[in-house]
């Protein structure tokens, strides 16, 4: 039996005004969807914990059954583990956006224009973050770079008793002044965040970006602090050895903590410009290779919540139907493999709020052992919540797939 799960960052919504009160699930043709959840059972699950941030770090460890009370402790190690930064159990880590603010001589009356540094390429941001470490590298900090704007700063004996520390994505078109850290503990971060803008405005990479009529990444921002903590194999866990594909550094750095494969697909982006066919030929090289379980993780969906961008958000879905969930089933069928399929968002991106939200989200579980009609009219946050099927704990979601 194999075991899929199509993990569509941030798919789920709310009602939105321009399309009629309906939302981006529920206007997106996704036939392959629609068939799994008509043939199988259909709920909504609680991925984030009361108590606990909407960020994707939180509800993937529960989507994978990993307890986020007991195994997270902050966001930044799991990223730091993709990039292949070995921790030390003195070390905290910070994710450090590429970002870019608008050009008011002071500081703190800048505005965050763009949390995605204009979706700036990792080789540009290469250079940049390399920078940044020659300037502002010591032996307190260092500068580690990662994919188009997702980085780390690991921070030697730091803390993570830093007050409120807010994701850019949540203030995009925000002036900084509210949002800048002020706990005592976090100074020193705050003065690499000011020299940041110094050294990056004037960039090289940052002048031929304005020169093409690009946005300019010229300013880091620090978050998601936290320190290494291990995680159990997944195939330990389980008794099910498995893949993880993503594009992100977050889902790369969890499939390596878990032990399981992780595969870098060429045009990966975590956009909706991802290869999204390069995602489903590798979930299907892996499981006809003898893999049980695959992890496919698309970012798209999420970025077009975050930029209120409702045509992108709906074609990204859309997209993932057509180049992953229709591929994948037909490589299952064709090679007469009994096979699971789990589809759901990991938490709701809502294009009015442009960031995370705690929402129940909606799942479907389908088996090629089991299939039943159903009359459920449409794989979405309603119908899903009319079915009456309610996972409360999301850190059990995986467990009652793999039974189904």
């Amino acid at each position: 039996m194999k075991h899929i799960v199509i993990l569509c960052d941030g798919m789920a919504d709310y009602p939105v005004e321009q399309l009629n009160g309906k939302t981006p699930m529920s206007v997106a043709k996704k036939p392959h969807m629609e068939h799994l959840a008509k043939n199988g059972c259909v709920g909504l699950v609680k991925t984030v914990a009361e108590g606990l941030k909407p960020g994707s770090d939180v509800a993937n460890l529960s989507v994978l059954g990993y307890d986020p009370k007991l195994y997270y402790a902050g966001r930044s190690p799991l990223e730091a583990a993709s990039i292949g930064i070995d921790l030390k159990q003195t070390d905290v880590t910070l994710r450090c956006n590429l970002v870019t603010l608008s050009d008011e001589p002071n500081y703190e009356e800048k505005t965050i224009l763009d949390y995605c540094g204009g979706d700036i390429s990792t080789e540009e941001a290469e250079e940049l973050i390399e920078e940044l470490e020659d300037q502002l590298g010591c032996e307190e900090f260092h500068f580690y770079s990662g994919v188009s704007y997702r980085h780390c700063l690991v921070w030697n004996h730091g803390t993570t008793d830093l007050g409120t520390v807010t994701p850019p994505h949540d203030i995009t078109g925000k002036k900084i002044k509210e949002y800048l850290p002020s706990h005592s503990n976090a100074a020193k971060l705050l003065d690499l965040m000011r020299k940041s803008c110094e050294i990056l405005e004037n960039h090289p990479v940052n002048k031929k970006r304005i020169a093409k009529g690009l946005a300019p990444a010229n300013a880091i921002w620090l978050w998601g602090e936290g320190y290494k903590k291990p995680l159990p194999s997944f195939q330990e866990k389980y008794g099910l050895n498995g893949v993880m594909i993503s594009a992100v550094d977050l889902l790369k750095g969890i499939g390596i903590l878990t032990k399981m494969k992780v595969v870098d697909v060429p045009g990966a982006t975590g956009y909706i410009d991802t290869n999204f066919d390069g995602k489903a030929e590798a979930a299907i090289e892996e499981l006809l290779d003898g893999k049980e379980f695959a992890y496919v993780h698309v970012e798209a969906p999420d970025e077009c919540g975050h930029r209120a961008e409702i045509d992108n958000k709906i074609r990204a879905i859309e997209l993932i139907d057509e180049k992953i969930v229709g591929p994948i089933i037909q490589a299952m069928q064709e090679h007469n493999l009994d096979y699971k399929v789990m589809v759901l968002p990991d938490h709701a991106t809502p294009i009015c709020k442009r960031t995370h939200t705690s929402d129940p989200v909606p799942f479907l579980f389908y088996s090629s052992a089991r299939e039943y009609e159903s009359d459920i009219p449409c794989f979405d946050e309603e119908n899903a919540k009319e079915t009456g099927v309610f996972v409360a704990e999301g850190d059990t979601i995986l467990e009652k797939f793999i039974a189904y």
